[in-house]
């Protein structure tokens, strides 16, 4: 089945203002339906529950004195359930993925003592390995391949052993797109240790169905502002199990349940936005029917290709230009199979002799919308920004053939 791109296009209203938007990774645009959403729900939150009977099979009565703002909560926590395969018992919300990462190992801190092992990758920001880099726990780092950007899976052979309890690896690299295979990396992670591996999936699930347990990962993370959804992010846990074992961040919640993670409310509003973001996502193929969670995967199915369909022809397009120079992709260094990775609609690039910053200029004077490619340790490490920086391009939903085109042809006066 075809991907409907122009039905997508039809769902974000800011598309009229005449820009090109390639920034996805930086600021998504933001669909009709989100913003509708979070308006009403601000507007509604304070509003008590109509306390007239429920029918229907999945009815709840709610409680007296209950109100609208944490029904908006609750049916967040349903969306993100749905959106990753598990159950709403099972989801932690809060304001941003390092907050949550950081309660995160606060909480694991009992578990994370002298005699243990942490294993982090170079591939993943500053702000989603320090908060574990600082605990009692002995870190040892994953490297990614300089050539490709990819993670590669052999090597946690050697690093996961029996005091390894925490492995922290990202589902796609937000800058490069460079895809990590996650179910390989549980295989070995389930086989030599007891740990909990944490998948950070923000860069991934604007493009891709997310299935923790085809995944085997234990706790998987997601930002929403990636997807064009609030400024919101949720932990998503294995089995309610694994609560028991996790010091209470906020003590006054049940010590068995996803609210001892939780420190203060969260926005009743923004959580409107969260269910929102999850249904636009169920409903980028009009055509699809059955359960949002059925209608996710199936819709998902159709993005993927058309994303992989807009990423062949990116890198196709800027590898004819020779002095556009794809990190990950061009020059020796990367090999000859770089380009038939696995990857999302996501790149950082640089041209030959020109300053990024001069890149970026002409690009938006043409009315393209891109970003300079920010601090991120595997682009340190590649020698980015020793030689004056680089360009990220990201793409979403409503992307065509022929926004590459038009990219392609005002890097051609630069290259």
């Amino acid at each position: 089945m075809v991907f409907d791109v122009a039905y997508a296009r039809g769902l974000y209203v800011s598309l009229s203002d005449g820009w090109t938007y390639l920034n996805a990774h930086d600021r998504a645009q933001i669909p009709e339906r989100v913003s509708s959403a979070v308006s009403s729900a601000f507007r509604s939150s304070g509003l008590l529950m109509d306390q007239a009977p429920l029918t229907g099979t999945h009815g709840r009565q709610p409680e007296v004195g209950e109100t609208v703002g944490l029904q908006h909560v609750a049916s967040a926590r349903v969306a993100v359930a749905d959106l990753v395969g598990a159950t709403p018992d099972r989801v932690v919300l809060g304001p941003s993925k390092e907050v949550l990462l950081r309660n995160l190992a606060e909480a694991m801190r009992p578990r994370l003592r002298r005699s243990t092992q942490t294993v982090l990758t170079r591939v993943d920001d500053v702000l989603v390995t320090s908060p574990f880099s600082t605990t009692d726990s002995a870190v040892v780092w994953a490297e990614p391949d300089l050539g490709t950007g990819e993670l590669p899976s052999w090597q946690f052979n050697k690093l996961v052993d029996g005091s390894t309890r925490l492995v922290v690896i990202p589902a796609a690299h937000p800058y490069l797109g460079t895809v990590t295979d996650v179910a390989a990396i549980s295989e070995i992670v389930q086989e030599k240790s007891r740990a909990w591996l944490l998948v950070d999936a923000s860069a991934y699930a604007p493009y891709r169905s997310i299935d923790m347990d085809a995944w085997g990962a234990d706790i998987v993370v997601v930002e929403f502002s990636p997807m064009g959804g609030p400024a919101m992010a949720a932990l998503v846990f294995r089995d309610t199990t694994m609560f028991p074992l996790l010091a209470a961040v906020n003590p006054l919640a049940d010590p068995a349940s996803a609210l001892k993670l939780e420190l203060g409310r969260n926005s009743a509003g923004l959580a409107g936005g969260v269910t929102a973001i999850v249904e636009h996502y169920s409903i980028l193929d009009e055509r699809l029917g059955g359960t949002r969670a059925t209608r996710l995967r199936r819709s998902f199915a159709g993005l993927e290709r058309h994303g992989r369909e807009l990423t062949r022809h990116l890198i196709n397009s800027l590898q004819g230009l020779p002095k556009v120079h794809i990190l990950g992709v061009s020059g020796e260094a990367a090999g000859s199979g770089a380009a038939k990775l696995d990857r999302i609609p996501r790149l950082s690039f640089l041209v030959t002799g020109v300053p990024a910053a001069t890149v970026h200029r002409r690009l938006l004077t043409n009315g393209l919308v891109t970003t300079l490619s920010p601090c991120n340790p595997l682009l340190e490490a590649m020698g980015v920004f020793d030689g004056g920086g680089a360009i990220t391009i990201s793409l979403s939903p409503f992307n065509t053939l022929g926004d590459i085109d038009q990219l392609t042809r005002v890097l051609a006066s630069l290259a």
